[in-house]
């Protein structure tokens, strides 16, 4: 019987380890610099059910991301969400973000965004602010990856640390 029950617990305890684990929350946001469109093309990548949750939380409305009762509506709120919580300067002056739509990957969604009317030539500077999920998240790591010509650079933006400043 004491074997039994010696068995039963070492079957058992495997699982109690899995219950301390932590979730990851993590943003992926890619700068691309498109020198035939002069633009900076962003792409982030955000986890649904972490953005679900927290576009109900700011917004109270029930989002249904990637399914058939998605909010026809969806894209202003994430449109307004993206424009509040991600923020970028070119040469120390804020530009306007042109949100272009969204797509899903599995549970991520992947949100499109233009910065139009960039001189490769007068870039002295790019500022980026990335405060994505953090009033709900305290443990968010948003990371941004730049690509400008040959130039490659990433930062891990956390919360009270949410600026990458790349000079040039």
């Amino acid at each position: 019987m004491k074997k039994i029950k010696k068995f039963i617990l070492i079957l058992i305890l495997p699982l109690f380890a899995f219950t301390t684990l932590h979730k990851f929350y993590v943003s992926v946001t890619n700068i691309n610099y498109s020198d035939q469109d002069k633009s900076l093309q962003i792409i982030s990548r955000i986890f649904i059910d972490d953005f679900e949750d927290t576009l109900e939380e700011r917004y109270q409305i029930k989002p249904k991301l990637m399914s058939d009762k998605e909010m026809s509506n969806i894209d202003l709120y994430i449109e307004r969400y993206l424009k509040h919580h991600l923020n970028v300067k070119v040469n120390n002056k804020k530009v306007d973000l042109k949100y272009l739509g969204k797509e899903y990957d599995n549970d991520v969604v992947k949100c499109y965004i233009e910065i139009e009317g960039i001189d490769a030539d007068a870039l002295k500077s790019i500022e980026v602010e990335n405060s994505l999920l953090f009033e709900l998240f305290e443990k968010q790591n948003n990371i941004v990856h730049f690509k400008i010509d040959d130039l490659r650079k990433s930062f891990s933006l956390i919360s009270g640390n949410d600026k990458a400043l790349l000079n040039f």
